[in-house]
């Protein structure tokens, strides 16, 4: 059968598809919620009008986001009901709770928020204001947490029992607190302020590298520069660290999507040193790798931190075919782009760092170590890239379950006719394509535009107003 006549492939390529797209949305608006709230905060301690300027632009692409995220986000939840009804009926007890837990909780109270955020400034009084934007950013990382806590119980199904094809509920808390949970939570939360801030560093250099640029632009994009650049010190070297952490708990809970990141094919025998492999060719049919560019004896050290294995690791042969995941290859190489773009940013922050205290930051710094700037511009889509690469290993790899171990994927999936679920891919397909197209023209339009300088205060006196309008 081809695969647009496979009702199970139309629905997993649409699954695949709303997912990958929704996600570019949230990650940014959850992690500049933050900053947001430091910018506001900085300013209330201060009242220097650089950090009300500050929270004023950066809200655009925010608010930009929270809108295309909402509309993608959408068909996510119907999808479950449509395509994955089997799904829905299974675990609907726990999932479809969190679910709602996260669009009446979560949501409801940032979107609740967002009005008084956007336009309260001149209507409410500072402190209320920021208490606005600070129930914002909780309402967009309390959506991190359930969504988490959610997918997390697919991958570690915990608080109940199953019977007669159903999950019965028995404690909420601990279906909630999942092994996969915490660890989980941390590593996407963490994720989602690291691309936020390579997006604003991004913007910053793009500034600042710009010819032209005013004097005034260059001292605002300077500062935000450096605030994000003080935010990735402690959240970079963080996010590596716990993505090392939730590799290590793949390893206890799912071994063979560990053995599917690492192409290993044959089992590990404990006291080994084997090989960890950089590169390879996975080939499935053959159960082998046909090349790999190895470092010898590696593998121990990045699994246990020792020089040999303390226990056995089963490769994929030592499981049937119809017990493993599928695409060795693309889980493969995505772990290594998630890992990679990780470490890779780190690296850079680092520095960068150093080159801010050997020789300062500035507009003349980047201009005359242009390839810095044209890094950090590179390294805001090389972030979304490592989170989209992130959830096809956790997804991916999850296969071939959806509640891993209980419900498998080919059972999970509604029996529609092929060729609906085909008319229904397209449409979102082309959907999505306007989508993207229409936020990157007014994202692009609104870096371009750059902030608005003569923005003061709402509690600015008039001398002051009149003061500011003269100097610009």
């Amino acid at each position: 059968m081809e695969w647009f006549e496979n009702t199970l492939v139309l629905s997993r390529m649409q699954f695949a598809l709303t997912a990958i797209f929704h996600m570019l949305w949230p990650v940014l608006s959850t992690g500049l919620a933050i900053f947001l709230v430091i910018l506001e905060g900085f300013w209330l301690r201060t009242r220097n009008p650089l950090y009300y300027r500050q929270a004023r632009f950066w809200a655009k692409l925010y608010v930009l986001n929270f809108g295309i995220g909402v509309a993608s986000g959408l068909p996510m939840e119907f999808q479950f009901g449509t395509n994955w009804a089997p799904l829905s009926e299974f675990a609907g007890d726990f999932f479809g709770a969190v679910l709602g837990f996260e669009g009446a909780m979560a949501f409801m109270l940032e979107a609740g928020f967002l009005g008084i955020m956007l336009f309260g400034w001149n209507r409410v009084p500072p402190v209320i204001h920021f208490l606005s934007t600070v129930m914002v950013a909780f309402g967009a990382n309390l959506s991190v947490f359930w969504i988490l806590s959610a997918n997390s119980w697919l991958q570690t199904p915990a608080g109940g029992t199953f019977s007669e094809g159903h999950f019965h509920v028995q404690n909420y808390f601990a279906a909630i607190n999942n092994p996969f949970m915490l660890r989980s939570v941390l590593h996407m939360s963490l994720a989602t302020v690291e691309t936020s801030m390579l997006v604003v560093a991004a913007v910053s250099c793009w500034w600042l590298i710009r010819p032209g640029a005013s004097a005034a632009l260059q001292s605002f994009f300077n500062v935000s520069f450096r605030l994000a650049l003080v935010i990735l010190l402690a959240v970079a070297p963080l996010q590596v660290l716990a993505g090392h952490e939730s590799a290590l708990q793949v390893a206890d809970h799912q071994p063979t999507k560990l053995a599917a990141i690492e192409a290993l094919w044959s089992n590990e025998s404990p006291g080994t040193t084997p090989a960890w492999s950089l590169l390879a060719a996975p080939d499935e049919s053959e159960g082998r790798n046909r090349w790999s560019v190895a470092v010898p004896g590696a593998f121990s050290w990045i699994l246990e931190g020792r020089s040999s294995l303390s226990r056995e690791v089963r490769g994929l042969n030592s499981w049937p075919a119809d017990q493993r995941p599928r695409m060795v290859g693309l889980l493969f190489y995505s772990f290594r782009i998630m890992a990679g773009i990780g470490i890779a940013v780190t690296a850079l922050m680092l520095f960068t760092i150093l080159v801010w205290w050997r020789r300062g930051l500035s507009s003349e710094t980047l201009t005359s170590l242009p390839w810095l700037g044209w890094a950090w511009i590179l390294a805001a889509p090389a972030g979304y890239l490592a989170i989209e690469a992130g959830w096809v290993v956790r997804c991916v790899g999850r296969q071939p379950w959806t509640v891993y171990g209980e419900l498998r994927t080919a059972a999970a999936a509604s029996q529609l006719p092929a060729a609906e679920v085909l008319t229904s891919l397209i449409a979102f397909a082309v959907l999505y394509t306007a989508l993207l197209s229409f936020a990157l023209w007014f994202g692009a339009r609104i870096i371009r535009r750059g902030p608005d300088l003569s923005l003061l205060p709402p509690d600015a006196p008039a001398s002051e107003n009149t003061i500011q309008n003269a100097l610009q």
